[in-house]
């Protein structure tokens, strides 16, 4: 079928997509997705015997009636997307962003959800599978959509920003992510800076941080944009407040929004969605209970009492900025017995050793009582004495469980890949 019109009536009529037969509902479209492990060819017939409407396939292994027949189910299901995002007449926010896009997505759900029937990103599904899979999961009742996209080289961001088309646009910053794609910072920078390039082209509005001057450069010759920040110039502003506890709390206007997030570096992902909340005119209360009320989830910004420990989970992931404002915070907490455990960072090429050595000297600038590094990315970097060394967090696991550690204040930040949190299994 290369009409995708017609395809678009079917999805209509259907109960959403799928593309894993573990999760198929009876109406379902079924595209079956290849990977460089998987074939989902092989699973359309089963997909149909769950109850799945059509299977779309671009090898038709069966004869079956409710199979589809393409030339590229992929393909297939991004076309698909951009003429659903073609029917639509609603506001539509594009996230990215080297550090913090998703707990700013969450953020702005919670404050737009207020207010609007809302559609976000599930989790993380910013790749060019789960930018198309977000845009389809809007509804013909949906008033705002928010999409979160990820990159990690050149023109991804672009690409999806044809998909999607955003009216609206925010970037949480440009830091050091995936240099091995990207080529570089600078090429970090053009990369993420085609979100910036598709809002304007569509004549939307950007939301822009007044104290990144980075992101201020790329909007000079921009008049149409919102600013947010700590800067007294900013459309919005507001400032951290002091916190009796480890939970980040701001400042704005005349209120005082205790948060359940971890870490100063949350801020200006906390003032992105007041910004935009005040643009899309919720009402103050709202948003002070909406982002009030948000709580993380998935080792991003949590902290877990375990035994007569404390834990920081920002085992997520990691790149030199986050991970470096990560030390610092935790490195100036006023909190005792502080161990630090960091995880290697992935994808950084040819800048690994550089940026992992940056690293090192930061967390030289405090004082733990307990320094672990874990990853081949840190082997022999240590100092005798300095610190532990682990090759994976399965060996780190073996020293966390004979350690015996009590009442300590401990950070676990590093890679996705390193996975810190089976440390604590």
């Amino acid at each position: 079928m290369n009409n995708i019109a017609a395809l678009h009536q079917l999805f209509k009529a259907s109960t959403g997509i799928c593309t894993d037969t573990r999760s198929i509902l009876a109406g379902n479209l079924f595209f079956a997705l290849k990977g460089d492990n998987f074939n989902g060819n092989l699973y359309a017939e089963k997909a149909l015997e769950l109850g799945a409407a059509y299977s779309i396939v671009d090898e038709k292994i069966i004869e079956n009636e409710n199979l589809i027949l393409v030339e590229d189910v992929l393909t297939t299901l991004q076309k698909l997307a951009a003429f659903h995002r073609d029917q639509l007449d609603i506001p539509i926010i594009a996230i990215t962003g080297s550090n913090g896009k998703t707990t700013t997505k969450e953020l702005i759900f919670q404050v737009l959800s207020k207010k609007f029937k809302t559609v976000a990103t599930i989790g993380n599904l910013n790749n060019h599978i789960g930018v198309p899979l977000s845009l389809l999961s809007i509804k013909d009742d949906t008033e705002i959509a928010i999409i979160e996209m990820g990159a990690n080289h050149q023109g991804e961001i672009a690409s999806y920003c044809e998909w999607t088309r955003p009216t609206h646009g925010l970037i949480s910053n440009i830091g050091l992510a995936h240099l091995e794609g990207f080529g570089g910072p600078e090429g970090v920078k053009k990369g993420k800076s085609e979100l910036y390039a598709a809002v304007i082209k569509n004549e939307g509005k950007l939301f822009v941080n007044q104290d990144d001057q980075v992101l201020l450069e790329l909007v000079a010759n921009f008049k149409n944009f919102f600013t947010y920040g700590a800067s007294s110039n900013a459309d919005v502003k507001g400032s951290i407040a002091p916190s009796s506890d480890n939970f980040l709390t701001i400042e704005w206007k005349h209120h005082q929004i205790k948060s359940q997030l971890v870490g100063d570096y949350n801020f200006m992902n906390m003032m992105s969605a007041i910004a935009i909340g005040v643009f899309f005119d919720v009402s103050e209360i709202d948003i002070v209970t909406a982002i009030s009320n948000y709580q993380p989830d998935n080792n991003r910004s949590q902290i877990k009492g375990i035994d007569s420990n404390t834990f920081i989970m920002d085992a997520y992931n990691a790149n030199p900025s986050s991970l470096t404002l990560a030390i610092q915070n935790f490195g100036n907490s006023t909190e005792q017995n502080k161990i630090l455990i960091i995880g290697g960072m992935r994808e950084m090429g040819d800048y690994s050793h550089e940026v992992h050595q940056d690293i090192l000297n930061v967390i030289r600038q405090f004082k733990f009582d307990q320094i672990v590094l874990v990853g081949k990315e840190f082997e022999s970097m240590l100092h005798e004495n300095e610190g532990l060394y682990f090759l994976d967090s399965r060996s780190a696991r073996e020293w966390w469980r004979q350690a015996g550690i009590k009442n300590h204040y401990i950070l676990l930040k590093g890679s996705r890949g390193i996975a810190l949190e089976k440390i604590l299994e």
